[in-house]
């Protein structure tokens, strides 16, 4: 990852200000404010501001005036059962706002969704880093056989370099070909390419950055998906970073959506009918079970973790 002396100034002088506030804050995150989380080789995810904390949820659920219930007990009682039964409203009135850089193929997934407030590095007024992503070898794989979205065998070492240096060789063309048709430099009798035009030029594993700002809720929805083992390897490592700056703000939250969203599960009713026989000592098949194959293959591996 590279990082500036200038960029590290900037940090440093925002990480030694504080202020005095009566609003509701969270001591751990407040540790972590501005600092850089690196994610990749050039990424990273920093936290730039916050609203709210645990006490925001519970005071939000019983709508009173000041902070919620004193009792720690009570307070994670209360945010274990809105996660339970999905009452997501209170989780809504907390938000987070991040600095992200990432690779722009990853920004593009990311983007899906649609419930944050997002304001992304212009390319049409500045002009982009020479950082592209290159994969570590173990993860370059195959297409997978069983799931269109997802990866199968890793390459052989011989494969592996040779993508390597494919994807090392494009990119550098690619870079070379964007600042030639910009002509910073002022090359005489050659007008430069308008940035909006030159950025085109550049592939989609180039780092781009933005502000992401998300309220917890939604936070929790993403997290769901993104840090899940199957989401694309690439932005499960921006999810599992952005999992622990969520532990250090919202404790009590976050431990709530672990048991009840990331290691809990849900069942359907067919699902639900055919463990019912199962526990009953039952032989179901998958034939006569009303699941699909599919269906069927999720729930049993369920039921063997």
């Amino acid at each position: 990852m590279t990082i500036t002396q200038d960029q590290l100034l900037e940090i440093e002088q925002a990480r030694a200000q504080s202020y005095q506030t009566r609003r509701l804050v969270a001591p751990g995150l407040e540790e972590m404010l501005y600092s850089i989380i690196p994610v990749l080789d050039h990424g990273f995810i920093r936290v730039i501001d916050y609203m709210g904390n645990d006490e925001a949820i519970v005071q939000a659920a019983r709508v009173s005036y000041g902070k919620g219930t004193k009792k720690t007990t009570e307070d994670r009682g209360l945010i274990n059962y809105l996660m339970r039964h999905r009452h997501t409203t209170p989780f809504e009135m907390c938000e987070i706002k991040y600095h992200v850089k990432l690779p722009i193929f990853i920004a593009r997934q990311w983007i899906r969704h649609r419930t944050a407030n997002v304001n992304e590095y212009s390319a049409r007024y500045s002009i982009l880093d020479n950082e592209f992503y290159v994969p570590n070898p173990e993860n370059l794989a195959t297409q997978s056989e069983l799931n269109k979205q997802g990866r199968g065998d890793v390459l052989s070492q011989e494969q592996s370099l040779e993508i390597l240096n494919l994807l090392k060789r494009d990119a550098e063309n690619a870079y070379q070909g964007y600042t030639n048709m910009l002509n910073e430099d002022g090359e005489k009798d050659r007008p430069g390419l308008a940035r909006e035009l030159a950025r085109m030029n550049i592939t989609l594993n180039f780092y781009t950055q933005w502000y992401w700002k998300v309220d917890l809720h939604n936070l929790f929805h993403f997290l769901s998906l993104r840090a899940d083992a199957h989401a694309q390897f690439e932005i499960q490592e921006y999810a599992r970073a952005m999992l622990e700056t969520t532990k250090a703000w919202v404790p009590h939250a976050y431990n709530a959506f672990m048991e009840y969203r990331v290691n809990g599960t849900h069942f359907s009713k067919t699902a639900l009918e055919v463990i019912k026989r199962l526990i009953k000592g039952e032989q179901v098949t998958q034939t006569e079970s009303g699941l699909t194959p599919r269906e069927w293959r999720e729930v049993m591996a369920t039921l063997e973790q």
